[in-house]
């Protein structure tokens, strides 16, 4: 087990109605808001009405950011930053799943940063100050709700980057089941297969001796293969989306991670897909992990066997080990197409001609990304190859 450190101060208030609380927790670190969201669901649901009278009564005036889109835009965080400018706002609250909450976390650092914001993308700067982040979390899957972490695209070039600061961790999470229950399927199985992919980045790793977090990764992998399928046929089961939200949260908020070396290639292979072609996140790492898997499990061929036996439930009896792992493979593939996510580069309709400009944006400039196996150009466009 490697050295570590832990510290995740975002608060969590999970619950059916904590929603109707969410003045309160703003009136701690603010008394101007901008709301950053997406799409009239918010308001046909009633979800945006109760959070801005609770808003109200507590003494915190608010503006509103409606136009917060999948995959979010550079565009849309300077939008934001500039009204927050112009209108002395002292607190962010995101309303939505991760596209919102990383919205948000960009504006809360642009709104403080002198300069060009994507310079802290480019990693050519960092994060020295930020407002204040608050979530209401209405789609279980990034985790952005309680991690450090946000994503963003550049519209010019669809370049999609990432920043990494303790200062834009949300203050608070306002996590209520409920609100899941007018998702739409294919977005609850998208944001159930982000949160198995974020489990699954910690899980393949070379760190030895991490028996203690290989379970608590189990347990939170076996609990999404059962409660997904369930959820998508009642979707308004309260016990189900609760375990979906509670699962998602913890997958991100770095406790999984501890000790253990995380590998997160998937991730910057899949931001090409979303980044280029606007795939979903979720589809798209259904889409590539199985793939990557296929590439990769030699690398440590146990540890394959035993995320097969131990997760998917493959039988230790098989003759050969090698033919235990790839059957691990198969079975998280099938899963995936159980509930209805794409499983080839075909089903997302993409074709091979960008495979080799997809391999180095996923490169970001490096000789080669991931830690479980260290791929480069051609591995990666193996990886495409394999995804077909």
């Amino acid at each position: 087990m490697q050295n570590f450190e832990y510290h995740n101060p975002a608060r969590i208030i999970f619950g059916k109605g904590r929603e109707n609380d969410v003045g309160g927790f703003v009136k701690e670190y603010g008394t101007k808001a901008l709301i950053c969201y997406g799409g009239d669901y918010l308001k046909k649901n009633g979800l945006l009405d109760r959070i801005e009278n609770s808003l109200t009564e507590s003494g915190i005036s608010f503006l509103e950011f409606d136009g917060v889109v999948p995959n979010p835009r550079l565009s849309g965080v300077q939008t934001c930053i500039d009204l927050c400018r112009k209108n002395d706002v002292d607190f962010v609250l995101a309303v939505g799943g991760g596209s919102a909450i990383d919205t948000a976390k960009a504006v809360a650092a642009g709104v403080l940063y002198e300069g060009d914001l994507w310079e802290t993308f480019l990693g050519h700067d960092t994060v020295k100050a930020a407002l204040p982040v608050g979530v209401v979390l209405t789609l279980p899957a990034s985790g952005s709700e309680s991690s450090k972490a946000c994503v963003v695209t550049k519209d010019e070039g669809h370049q999609k980057r990432m920043i990494s600061s303790p200062l834009i961790l949300p203050k608070f999470a306002i996590l209520n089941p409920e609100t899941t229950y007018t998702l739409p399927a294919y977005q609850t199985a998208a944001g159930c297969t982000d949160i198995m992919s974020h489990v699954m980045e910690r899980y393949f790793t070379q760190t030895e001796n991490v028996d203690f977090t290989d379970r608590l990764l189990e347990a939170a992998l076996r609990t999404m293969l059962n409660v997904t399928p369930r959820v998508l046929r009642d979707p308004t089961n309260y016990n189900y989306r609760a375990e979906i939200m509670f699962v998602g949260n913890v997958a991100h908020n770095d406790l999984l991670g501890m000790g253990r070396q995380e590998d997160w290639a998937c991730h910057n292979i899949e931001h090409e897909l979303s980044a280029l072609y606007d795939v979903t996140h979720g589809a798209g790492l259904a889409v590539v992990t199985p793939a990557w898997m296929k590439h990769v499990y030699k690398q440590n061929l146990q540890r394959f066997v035993q995320f097969a036996v131990r997760v998917m439930d493959v039988d230790i009896a098989f003759e050969h080990q090698e033919e235990i792992a790839l059957e691990g493979i198969r079975r998280l593939e099938n899963f995936f197409k159980s509930i209805g996510m794409p499983t080839t580069l075909h089903d997302v309709g993409i074709t091979d001609d960008r495979y080799e400009e997809m391999a180095l944006r996923a490169l970001d400039g490096g000789a080669t990304t991931g830690f479980f196996a260290k791929l480069d150009k051609e591995d990666i466009i193996a990886i495409f190859e394999l995804a077909k």
